[in-house]
């Protein structure tokens, strides 16, 4: 064959090439442009190298498909969500079962578990009992690295080796890919366990291998919204979740609100401290952000001083008895005077943007103040609280002198804290309103529908979009807010624009007729209370409907779904998170001790593993000391929602497309080698 060089690559035609004797199969390698072959051949430098990874990526291609733990409205529990976390929601006791349930009891088994999970604090419970505690490490040590040969056969080699403490990656190493067969192996593997126990660094060993069994049992995490509000750990899971490998977020309601509170929007930060002191939640704010609130308490304290505010006392978990009287009162007095100023923001806010269809929620010029009571759609109703000392009949909406001084220091504290900053930027470089991931479409609540179905229109800056058009401009939008390259004017906007997101009636993180907060501070009636559900949730059990949004959003595949959270599951009631006959499923069952009662569960994770999708039902969490004292776990039921004819291989998966792609690429540039279009290196 006639030698070419680089610069004649492009100039070769695929007939001058077959006139040369090339193969079919070469001929359409050559279709890349001769810069990405250049530009690989500086990662790949020679054929061997190339042909070398092709090879790797082959082999791959073949391994099972990798663990994707799908978690939603998590809002701020963090015990829970950093149990499942360990747990892998039930992979690791599905583990666990297989390999030793003809050798173990289960209470064995429960316990053997809890030192995966907590093997800290499990190692000073059991060292304070065990009388033989070299027997026990002997046979721990050896039914730990059994479990970690289970959880690692999915990955390669280097992806294993790269989750390896430093201090115990050689020997971890040796332990996994040297099975003791024959009497030579078997000494040699028994006197590594040994040794490690004679030179006291068993509890070190256990507790790292106990981290890599935990960190490989899943292989992606997906938090489909709501981390924030409620709970008083939401700081906590932001921070595991900046030590985390491969994680997706899908904004919720809840994020939505804190990012804009971040950003400076004053309705959000308004409404960010009321469901803290709604929920007597002051860890998240104080001790997690460095939120200063002394001078919320301050002003609370000389403006309700004789008001005993009592529809605003917080409202805490079962059996929270931590919190005293006085403290009690207190925040009870902030809770009503943040509220009142944000009822007075989100007025003026709603004025200025009658196209978001809100304005129906301004409702303190409809006070009658003389006689306690509002007119509501033509009924009047008493009010549950008539106390009033900073509202202005006449102007309502305008904040007082002093409220105005709060606010400004309040947004002060939250733009120049650090911590949720940075906390930001995880959700920016880390989240998005949607992501699409192996045949699986990913959103917190909604995708706004008509009556009859079809795609809803939504106004946003001036442009009617629906379904991906309107989540992808949404999401261009709430990140100018952070974009300090986007013109003031715009900044403003998106910065306002955080309040719609967060209550507006065709917000996709909504999708409700409106948020009657309000209402529920100040009515009895509850029929007053009731957020009429947008049509995407009376119609997401159609598959017709399902099948409309998929294909949308771009998704294709045999088995394709939707998964999405934010309205919780009344299983107590018999509501299945199954819908569309397994197209869509919904997996907020209330991880929030708020929910608890009106769910009857604790909560819902979504196990997607090789051999199909797992729907995993929680009972409430305790607490990690009970979950290592006694073995106590939080799953309550598996439902198995799909089981796959033929395990799943990587090269099923959107990772396995992108790897295959560069089989191709790899193939043209070991084709450019051999025959002289590209020149080796050393």
């Amino acid at each position: 064959m006639t030698q070419h060089n680089s610069s004649q690559l492009n100039d070769i035609s695929p007939v001058d090439l077959a006139l040369e004797g090339t193969d079919t199969h070469s001929l359409t390698q050559l279709s890349a442009d001769r810069r990405i072959l250049e530009l690989l051949s500086r990662s790949f430098p020679n054929a061997s190298a190339a042909a070398t990874e092709i090879i790797n990526l082959e082999a791959i291609l073949n391994l099972p498909k990798g663990t994707e733990h799908f978690v939603a409205d998590i809002h701020g529990e963090y015990e829970a969500f950093s149990h499942i976390l360990k747990n892998a929601s039930g992979n690791i006791r599905r583990k666990v079962s297989e390999l030793f349930h003809t050798s173990m009891r289960e209470e064995e088994m429960r316990q053997f578990c809890s030192l995966i999970y907590y093997p800290g604090r499990k190692l000073e419970l059991i060292k304070a009992t065990e009388p033989d505690i070299n027997g026990f490490y002997n046979i721990t040590l050896h039914r730990l690295v059994k479990v970690l040969q289970e959880v690692s056969s999915k990955y390669t080699r280097s992806k294993v080796r790269k989750a390896l403490p430093k201090e115990f990656a050689y020997i971890i190493e040796e332990l996994l890919h040297e099975a003791p067969s024959g009497e030579n192996k078997q000494l040699y593997y028994n006197r590594i366990v040994e040794t490690i126990i004679l030179t006291g660094q068993a509890d070190a060993f256990i507790k790292a291998i106990c981290r890599v069994i935990q960190g490989l049992s899943i292989d992606q995490l997906h938090i489909l919204g709501d981390i924030y509000d409620r709970g008083n750990g939401a700081h906590l899971i932001m921070d595991t979740l900046s030590g985390y490998s491969d994680y997706d977020i899908q904004w919720g309601n809840h994020d939505a609100l804190w990012m804009g509170a971040a950003a400076g929007n004053e309705c959000c930060i308004a409404n960010v401290l009321r469901i803290c002191l709604r929920y007597g939640n002051m860890e998240t704010l104080e001790d997690g952000y460095g939120i200063n609130l002394v001078p919320l308490a301050t002003f609370a304290m000389e403006r309700y001083a004789d008001d005993d505010c009592s529809v605003f006392e917080p409202k805490l978990a079962p059996g929270d008895n931590a919190m005293t009287i006085k403290s009690r009162r207190l925040i009870a007095k902030m809770h009503k005077a943040i509220a009142i100023i944000q009822f007075k923001l989100e007025g003026e806010l709603l004025r200025q943007y009658p196209q978001w269809n809100m304005q129906g929620r301004r409702l303190l010029h409809l006070i009658d103040y003389n006689n306690g009571t509002i007119k509501l759609n033509g009924k009047e109703y008493p009010l549950l609280d008539t106390r009033f000392p900073t509202i202005d009949p006449a102007d309502p909406y305008t904040l007082t002198v002093e409220e105005r001084e709060l606010m400004t220091k309040l947004t002060h504290s939250f733009l120049v804290s650090e911590k949720l900053q940075s906390h930001m930027d995880i959700f920016l470089n880390h989240g998005g309103m949607y992501t699409t991931c192996n045949s699986n479409l990913l959103f917190h609540a909604s995708v706004p529908l008509n009556e009859d179905g079809t795609l809803k229109m939504i106004d946003i800056l001036g442009e009617r979009l629906s379904g991906r058009k309107l989540l992808q401009r949404t999401e261009l939008l709430m990140r100018a807010a952070f974009n300090h390259d986007t013109p003031e004017r715009l900044r403003q906007t998106a910065r306002d624009y955080y309040l719609f997101l967060w209550c507006g009636p065709d917000s996709p993180l909504f999708d409700k007729s409106a948020m009657t907060t309000f209402e529920r501070y100040f009515i009895a009636d509850k029929t007053t209370h009731h957020e009429e559900k947008g049509h995407y949730y009376t119609l997401r059990d159609d598959e017709n409907v399902c099948n409309r949004i998929l294909d949308d959003f771009g998704v294709t595949g045999q088995h394709r779904h939707i998964i999405n959270g934010h309205v919780p599951v009344k299983a107590g009631k018999g509501e299945n998170p199954i819908k569309a006959d397994g197209m869509l499923m919904v997996i907020d069952g209330g991880f929030s001790k708020a929910y608890h009662n009106t769910t009857g569960i604790a909560g819902y994770t979504l196990v997607f593993h090789s051999r199909g999708f797992q729907l995993v039902q929680h009972v409430p969490f305790t607490s990690a000391e009970e979950a290592v004292r006694n073995g106590t776990d939080i799953l309550g039921t598996t439902q198995i929602v799909e089981l796959n004819h033929s395990r799943l291989r990587v090269r099923d998966t959107d990772k396995g497309a992108i790897l295959q792609s560069q089989i191709e690429e790899l193939k043209e540039l070991l084709y450019a080698y051999r025959h002289g279009l590209i020149k080796e290196k050393k």
